[in-house]
């Protein structure tokens, strides 16, 4: 594939000018950067710079659109997806960031599947989409600038994945209808096969998928057999086995890839929604993912709400100077109870649904 020219950089005044405080929702935990949540509609120089660093970190790691800014119609559609980025205010610059569409603003094609992302490359079943669909947020396109993957950059490189959780966990504790996220982990054609072949199986071991809720049209399969791969990943329980992991991927003279590293230390119920080759992303694997938010351990899913509460707080003293004292546990309460109150609403419609009460779908 022949690689188009990567576009200049976008003026930062034009940036600066289009990242106004309506966009800002909120600061990050740690790294004291900003968190902006814009679209093409209102901040289209931002999105083509956003389009330029996506596709110098892909190119960079081994993978990329090969156009001149990784930009496609999903940025660009009527109903578009959304930009969630890290902005460094010291640097003036993008430091990463994902996209996102949450489940009320996604439509079905003529086949009746949803119109996101990762649709070309995986089968969403009537299950899933009945029941799923409108409590999801889907993610993807998660980058990283070069410059801030290496510990060089300071503080800020070490916790720029950290501050894309804050921000996503805002998105989702200012929607409580959504429920679970579902996205993709990648990892690139130049990872080694092998290391890549024992994380697959690790995932298929731990996280099963076992309602069959999405399946990829085209599965990869792994050079080994699963009976091989259980002679090093010999370990039932979570934690041990993926000691084991790393020491293996360790001996192979590499790493398990940041955002597959991050996914697994999210949540022990995370679903495995199967590998596919992504063809639109230079033949990366993708491995689908499907997580309940409030099923995410409990001490990373504290760090990001309290992020989201104190952002909260912050704008409403803003506007409110004499806010109560207790505004905070008030706050804390009335999350807490809006999240519960879905859960209850969406499992209680999957089981009648089911009609199989002793069942817990999340």
């Amino acid at each position: 594939m022949e690689l188009e020219k990567i576009i200049d950089p976008v003026d930062t005044g034009l940036i600066e000018a289009e990242l106004t405080p309506d966009k800002r929702i909120g600061f990050t935990n740690k790294g004291g950067n900003e968190l902006y949540d814009i679209t093409w509609k209102d901040a289209p120089n931002t999105l083509r710079e956003i389009g330029r660093l996506r596709e110098i970190s892909y190119r960079d790691a081994g993978a990329s659109s090969g156009k001149e800014a990784d930009l496609d119609e999903y940025d660009y559609m009527e109903n578009p997806y959304h930009q969630l980025i890290v902005w460094d205010p010291d640097a003036r610059a993008i430091i990463g960031g994902y996209r996102y569409i949450i489940g009320p603003d996604i439509r079905l094609d003529g086949k009746g599947q949803p119109v996101i992302t990762s649709a070309h490359l995986f089968h969403y079943s009537d299950d899933f989409l009945e029941h799923f669909l409108p409590h999801v947020m889907e993610l993807g396109r998660s980058f990283v600038t070069p410059e801030y993957q290496s510990s060089k950059a300071g503080t800020k490189s070490i916790f720029t994945m950290d501050n894309l959780w804050d921000g996503i966990a805002s998105v989702i504790l200012d929607h409580p209808g959504i429920i679970y996220f579902i996205g993709k982990m990648t990892i690139y054609p130049s990872y080694d096969k092998n290391a890549r072949d024992l994380i697959i199986h690790f995932l298929n071991k731990h996280f099963p998928d076992k309602d069959e809720l999405v399946r990829p049209y085209k599965p990869i399969e792994t050079t080994d057999s699963p009976m091989l791969m259980d002679l090093i990943l010999k370990e039932d329980d979570l934690k041990k086995d993926y000691r084991l992991l790393k020491e293996a991927i360790r001996k192979l003279g590499t790493n398990i890839p940041p955002l597959v590293n991050s996914y697994i230390n999210t949540s022990s119920s995370m679903k495995m929604l199967g590998s596919t080759i992504n063809d639109e992303l230079g033949d990366a694997i993708e491995t689908g993912i499907m997580i309940c938010f409030d099923e995410i351990y409990n001490e990373k899913l504290e760090r990001h709400m309290e992020a989201f509460i104190q952002n909260r707080l912050f704008k409403l003293r803003d506007r409110f100077p004499h806010l109560s004292k207790n505004a905070e546990q008030i706050l804390r309460e009335h999350i807490q109870k809006s999240r519960a109150k879905s859960l209850r609403k969406f499992q209680n419609k999957r089981l009648k649904a089911r009609q199989s009460p002793e069942l817990d779908f999340r």
